[in-house]
């Protein structure tokens, strides 16, 4: 199983209104070209970031905003905004009907069940060691590296 591209796009929309959010109007088609997403999906996480109250969204062209401390912000709560995990909460989908009958398909549960668990512990856990401002910072960086301005 993979997480939805939803986080992903949930990331880069929040590190481009971080970085221009305060000198430009981000809109949803301005962060679509951005992330090369119709516009209609942007408007979709947006509305996710909006319930987790992570961002104001004005209607119509007025743009989006972050309204929390970028340094309060985690990857864990973009995980979580944008419902990466889907109604089972479980990051490893499991086949359905092992056979009872097998000697693996009996055990198969006992044998991965609580690795899958404490990978998918290892991953929120490395997820909210990480803010809106680290990446923002690395973003800001990288582009005055590259001699860009953002």
């Amino acid at each position: 199983m993979q997480i939805s591209s939803r986080f992903t796009i949930a990331t880069h929309i929040l590190v481009v209104l971080g970085l221009e959010g305060e000198a430009t109007k981000v809109t949803s088609d301005y962060l679509a070209g951005s992330v090369g997403v119709n516009p209609v999906i942007i408007r979709n996480v947006l509305s996710q970031l909006k319930a987790a109250k992570l961002v104001a969204v004005a209607r119509g062209t007025g743009g989006a905003k972050i309204v929390q401390p970028f340094d309060q912000i985690s990857l864990y709560d973009v995980y979580e905004a944008v419902d990466s995990l889907g109604k089972s909460g479980q990051l490893f989908g499991f086949h359905d009907n092992p056979n009872p009958d097998c000697n693996v398909g009996r055990n198969i549960h006992a044998v991965l069940d609580g690795r899958l668990e404490e990978a998918q512990k290892a991953l929120e856990h490395q997820l909210q060691q990480t803010t809106l401002a680290d990446l923002v910072r690395e973003a800001q960086e990288k582009s005055h590296v590259e001699g860009e301005r953002i």
